[in-house]
């Protein structure tokens, strides 16, 4: 960015496209502090605060020609607002990325992105406040002995965590035909409401009222690492 400086008056050329043009009007009293050059103290106390950025990151060179050149992007955006899954209660936030079929990759919990896996370790993440990395159940510690569906009985019973027949909101209900799906609400008569991603290899949300006799086995939730 060039400066221009010119007794009393700054002008700045060769803004960036990102750079903010606005400039609020200055009332009576600052305009006259300023025209006088007096000057302010900002307290010890404001000074010595620290701004936290942990939290943020920008978008790497990689991740937008990744982007520009998913054409097919915009078309799963449009189709996943307009299936009604948001007022479903869907909070998944992967959901407009490319499927592995597509030529996706791996989410940040390490499973293919809107697999039924991937969905349902979001949702324990989520039901532990874990909604952003670093992530508390990713692959290495959920299914350390492998991410397809079919296997995640098998190291829930590796781990020593607890199983049963009994539906329990917040619970992964199992299904031995590689699918597994979150169990949201249990109901007075014994069926239970579930949600799930890429039932019927739809590779998208959806909510099914099933009974006990639906589910292999209910894998509860795991404990935090």
């Amino acid at each position: 960015m060039t400066v221009l400086v010119v007794p009393g008056l700054f002008a700045t050329a060769a803004l960036p496209a990102y750079a903010s043009v606005y400039a609020p009007e200055l009332g009576t009293s600052a305009a006259s502090a300023a025209q006088q050059g007096r000057s302010f103290v900002v307290s010890s106390e404001a000074a010595a605060q620290a701004i936290d950025r942990s939290g943020l990151s920008a978008t790497s060179e990689d991740e937008m020609r990744a982007r520009i050149a998913d054409p097919a992007r915009a078309a799963r955006v449009a189709k996943y607002l307009a299936s009604g899954a948001v007022e479903a209660g869907d909070d998944y936030p992967w959901f407009y990325q490319a499927a592995d079929y597509e030529g996706g990759g791996l989410s940040p919990l390490g499973y293919y992105y809107r697999e039924c896996v991937d969905f349902v370790a979001w949702r324990l993440n989520r039901d532990v406040g874990s909604t952003e990395a670093p992530f508390a159940f990713t692959w290495p510690y959920l299914t350390p002995g492998g991410g397809d569906a079919r296997q995640w009985a098998s190291n829930w019973k590796r781990h020593g965590w607890p199983t049963g027949k009994e539906p329990v909101a917040g619970a992964v209900a199992w299904f031995p035909g590689n699918h597994v799906a979150y169990v949201k609400e249990v109901f007075p008569d014994g069926t239970f409401l579930i949600e799930e991603y890429n039932h019927g290899m739809s590779h998208a949300y959806g909510q099914r009222i099933l009974e006990v006799s639906d589910i292999a086995l209910f894998l509860y939730a795991p404990p935090l690492p």
